[in-house]
């Protein structure tokens, strides 16, 4: 599937914050759009504009198409219930979020590659789809003959993002289990999703 390949942290900077939360990210710098005019960028937002920026936010975190997020969007809305909390739900419940959640690598799209290349199983299966939608009980583990790489090692050991309450994982351990479902309470991700429905329903 297609995916965004270009610099990330030019994203950071056109957002104007560093939405992998990169210790490194040049956005904690220069907190302004990138290119030669970035920085006489001041004028006011229009509503239009924060939307677009708010959904733009949420779409680069996940690391998703614009096709694959009007896609989700759509899901969370025919769900019933509150939409923005649907849709934050359906973001985290991915299996290369929850891949990454769990601490077993450093960023979602290492996650997804993880994935993608094979090393994940749910509930001992094999599972290599980054937006298979996990639900609480099952368990996610790292594939025994993929443990000894160093990435996962390393965040077996030490994992590279804290773990929220509806996941659970012991320290040193290849294996997690989804408790609850992801709420707006528990997601560590805090987006503003009054936005995002708003830039959504205009079409």
């Amino acid at each position: 599937m297609a995916r965004y390949t270009g610099p990330k942290h030019k994203l950071c900077r056109r957002l104007g914050e560093c939405i992998w939360s990169s210790p490194k990210c040049p956005s904690l710098k220069r907190a302004y759009a990138p290119g030669q005019h970035g920085q006489n960028m001041r004028r006011k937002k229009s509503v239009y504009g924060t939307q677009l920026l708010q959904k733009q936010r949420v779409r680069n975190h996940y690391g998703l198409l614009e096709k694959q997020m009007s896609n989700i969007f759509a899901k969370a809305k025919n769900m019933g219930g509150v939409t923005g909390t649907n849709l934050l739900m359906l973001l985290e419940s991915r299996l290369d979020c929850v891949v990454y959640r769990l601490g077993f690598a450093n960023t979602i799209a290492g996650a997804r590659q993880l994935v993608s290349h094979n090393h994940v199983m749910v509930n001992g299966k094999k599972v290599n789809i980054p937006s298979f939608s996990v639900k609480p009980g099952m368990s996610i583990s790292i594939r025994e003959k993929s443990r000894e790489i160093p990435v996962i090692a390393t965040g077996a050991e030490n994992p590279y993002s804290l773990t929220p309450e509806y996941l659970e994982r012991d320290s040193g351990s290849f294996e997690g289990k989804m408790t609850a479902t992801p709420n707006m309470e528990t997601i560590p991700f805090k987006a503003d999703v009054a936005a995002v429905i708003g830039w959504y329903s205009r079409f």
